[in-house]
């Protein structure tokens, strides 16, 4: 069987820019590069982790979205935080978001370039495209 591999893109001038991707999709996985709760109908970052967090997890979930997926086909989540002080903000917005089997999940506390960031979600889907999942109610 041969994997067809494709890019999901935004349109980001920083894409371009910074030489990635949004989402690669290979063949049933898909990709998705560390992802900042940035509000593109404001153009800024809340200062509010929690809200960093979902917004995070929006831009993730329409990128599964162009792949055909949700997510409920994410296997593996890395989260980024400026501060521990910030780990229970974005754990709860993930214990929301997360059904069983849920993700395996890595957290960092490290630094941003842009001091604005405070949170940043990566992740890893298995889409298994014509199978059926459990929960999904087929």
């Amino acid at each position: 069987m041969t994997s067809e591999r494709w890019a999901i893109t935004t349109g980001s001038r920083f894409e371009k820019l910074a030489g990635y991707s949004r989402a690669v999709v290979d063949g049933e996985w898909v990709f998705v590069s560390g992802t900042a709760g940035f509000d593109p109908a404001t153009g800024k970052f809340p200062a509010d982790p929690e809200a960093q967090a979902r917004l995070s997890l929006g831009q993730i979930s329409d990128a599964l979205a162009k792949a055909g997926g949700t997510l409920a086909d994410i296997v593996r989540v890395r989260v980024y935080l400026s501060d521990a002080a910030h780990v229970m903000a974005a754990s709860g917005v993930l214990g929301a978001a997360f059904s069983d089997p849920r993700p395996t999940n890595t957290t960092i506390i490290c630094g941003f370039a842009d001091p604005e960031i405070l949170v940043e979600i990566e992740a890893t889907a298995l889409i298994r495209r014509g199978t059926h999942r459990a929960g999904d109610g087929q």
